[in-house]
């Protein structure tokens, strides 16, 4: 019998996911990760209700504490990024390093053959191509497949995402059919470790630095009024800039060297091409002339035709058929063919 590890959040998905495996008939036990916060955070309430589904099922339950990992990795990450004037997707980070290399790696040290999360997703074999691949869930609405594309395929070999099938109804449905105390439990919203969604408060607690103030300036670098710290924008942003222009404006682009903010007319902040660095690509092991794919430059934006070119230092070059809206440094673009992830980079 194969031995699979889960991560279980204490949320409905991750439970139902645990659920699937040992009706599927693997030898199953659930491992909840301290990430961040204290013993009264929602981290640690989630531990708490993980606990009690993996009671509910019978199944061993392990606390895994990642904390000082995750704030180096993840936290620590997270502030740099803004510092450098970018806009970072921690969760990207967090699957990268812990969830998908530090889990694993934990898992099979300890006799498991697989883990599993509770991500909308899959995984399949190529006979083919002789490759693993991350394949979109079936629901469009729920599909996590972009947050998963820094995905090894020693890391895709080892690794089981057990409700891609489903939609979100049908999961918190089987939850309650098996008496499962999260059925319905409401979903995770923002960044976890920052759960008001106030980002620049977070930043400034944690930091215990001042964000200074600094120029407005528009396309030809000409200063036109005062911002209130780079930490409080991000591309493409018209609403809380700090004051009024008369006409609507929006960030165009964050400029840590000289600590400005440039705004610009909306159709002045499309742009048609990107580029990257940190790419993992999973269809193939490396690019080498140019492929067309369909290419998403955020966690929810639309999937847009583009070429992607390889580049002389193993990263890629970006041109879309069509300008895409405020391509944002730090966010992670991720390229698709027909329903399988071909790969992903972060943009630069």
């Amino acid at each position: 019998m194969k031995k699979v590890l889960i991560g279980v959040s204490g949320g409905v998905d991750s439970s139902v996911a645990a659920l699937l495996l040992k009706q599927q008939g693997y030898e199953v036990a659930g491992v909840t990760f301290k990430l961040w916060g204290d013993e009264n955070s929602a981290n640690e309430k989630d531990i708490q209700d993980a606990k009690k589904v993996c009671d509910t099922l019978g199944i061993k339950h392990y606390i895994f504490d990642y904390k000082d990992m995750f704030k180096s990795e993840v936290i620590d990450y997270f502030v740099s990024e803004y510092k450098k004037g970018r806009t970072p997707n921690p969760c990207v980070m967090c699957n990268k390093k812990i969830k998908f290399n530090a889990f694993l790696n934990s898992a099979l040290e300890m006799g498991y053959d697989y883990i599993a999360t509770g991500h909308y997703a899959f995984t399949k074999y190529n006979e083919n191509t002789k490759r693993y691949e991350l394949i979109q869930a079936k629901s469009d609405k729920k599909d996590q497949s972009y947050v998963l594309y820094s995905l090894t395929q020693e890391q895709l070999s080892h690794t089981l995402f057990p409700i891609g099938e489903y939609s979100k109804e049908e999961v918190r449905q089987i939850a309650a059919d098996n008496n499962l105390i999260v059925s319905n439990k409401p979903d995770s919203q923002d960044i976890c470790f920052i759960p008001t969604g106030d980002y620049e408060k977070f930043l400034l607690e944690y930091t215990g630095e001042n964000c200074p103030q600094g120029n407005f300036k528009d396309i030809k670098g000409n200063i036109i009024g005062k911002h209130l710290g780079l930490w409080h924008y991000t591309i493409g942003q018209r609403k809380g800039l700090g004051m009024a222009f008369g006409k609507p404006m929006f960030v165009m682009d964050i400029n840590p060297d000289d600590n400005s903010v440039t705004l610009a007319d909306d159709n002045e902040i499309f742009s048609d091409t990107l580029y990257t660095e940190e790419a993992n690509l999973i269809s193939v092991d490396k690019l080498t002339e140019p492929i067309e794919l369909m290419a998403k430059i955020r966690y929810s934006h639309q999937k847009a035709p583009a070429m992607v070119f390889p580049m002389d230092n193993g990263e890629l070059k970006v041109v879309f058929k069509e300008p895409q809206r405020a391509i944002t440094k730090g966010q992670a673009v991720v390229f698709y063919k027909d329903n399988s992830v071909f790969g992903g980079a972060i943009i630069k």
